[in-house]
């Protein structure tokens, strides 16, 4: 939707899919995306964090190519408090409702530092401690800091701060999983480092392979991926006729 302005809000994510995290239990991660040409395909980044970071967190600089498949130039998930209730509302439960202009400022500074950050690490570059990304780590580290949300086991007479979740706590628990993240992967991009760019070269996302064997290649099987094994099955019809052409050599006279 519009709301004069060239920025549109969309509340069309879904998810799919539960991972376990260390903060809440059991996680929906990943979300859907409709790209500018109408395809409507399912990214998951493989944290939470780096999911936040999706939406409008990235910029021109990022270095994504015209098949990464986001919302055109000007998208912002984080339009208005609505929608940031509503992303968080769908991974934390009990999240209290009311969403100030100022905590949604807050949220959009903490999106944007994971996106500089986790572009930085996925080109191996580290944080210049005198430049734009020390800010990036200072917010990390502020947020972070906050009380996140506690780990709780369903069941029991009583639930200690049930339905009494504040969103900060909510933005704690996003910055400490990139805290973990960023620790874990570093700012060296070396041949095996687990935050990588999609293998598709007019693609490039980024996402972090969590997968066990660490094989991970594509930002979405369902996007670049099929692309990719459409084209190797194109490309070897197209050599198999080929050679099918080739007219076989004339005997020669013994």
């Amino acid at each position: 939707m519009c709301r004069g302005s060239p920025k549109v809000s969309s509340v069309s994510w879904s998810l799919t899919g539960a991972t376990h995290t260390g903060y809440g239990g059991y996680m929906l991660l990943g979300q859907w995306f409709d790209s500018p040409s109408g395809t409507r395909w399912h990214l998951d980044a493989g944290a939470v964090s780096l999911d936040f970071a999706y939406l409008g967190g990235f910029d021109d600089h990022a270095g994504f190519g015209p098949a990464a498949g986001l919302p055109g130039p000007g998208w912002d998930g984080l339009l208005v408090p609505a929608d940031l209730e509503v992303w968080l509302g769908e991974r934390f439960d009990g999240l209290a409702a009311g969403t100030t202009e100022r905590e949604l400022q807050d949220a959009r500074g903490l999106r944007d530092a994971i996106a500089r950050l986790a572009t930085s690490a996925a080109d191996g570059h580290l944080p210049d401690a005198s430049g734009p990304g020390a800010g990036d780590i200072d917010t990390l580290n502020l947020f972070a800091a906050l009380p996140d949300v506690p780990p709780s086991l369903p069941g029991g007479r009583r639930q200690a701060g049930a339905g009494r979740l504040r969103l900060g706590q909510a933005l704690s628990s996003l910055a400490r999983d990139a805290v973990r993240l960023f620790a874990e992967v570093g700012f060296t991009a070396e041949g095996d480092a687990r935050l990588r760019r999609c293998a598709a070269d007019d693609c490039r996302l980024i996402f972090h392979d969590d997968s066990r064997a660490g094989s991970r290649r594509w930002c979405s099987m369902q996007k670049c991926g099929n692309r990719a094994k459409v084209r190797a099955h194109r490309a070897r019809a197209a050599a198999r006729a080929n050679a099918d052409a080739t007219p076989a050599p004339a005997p020669t006279d013994g």
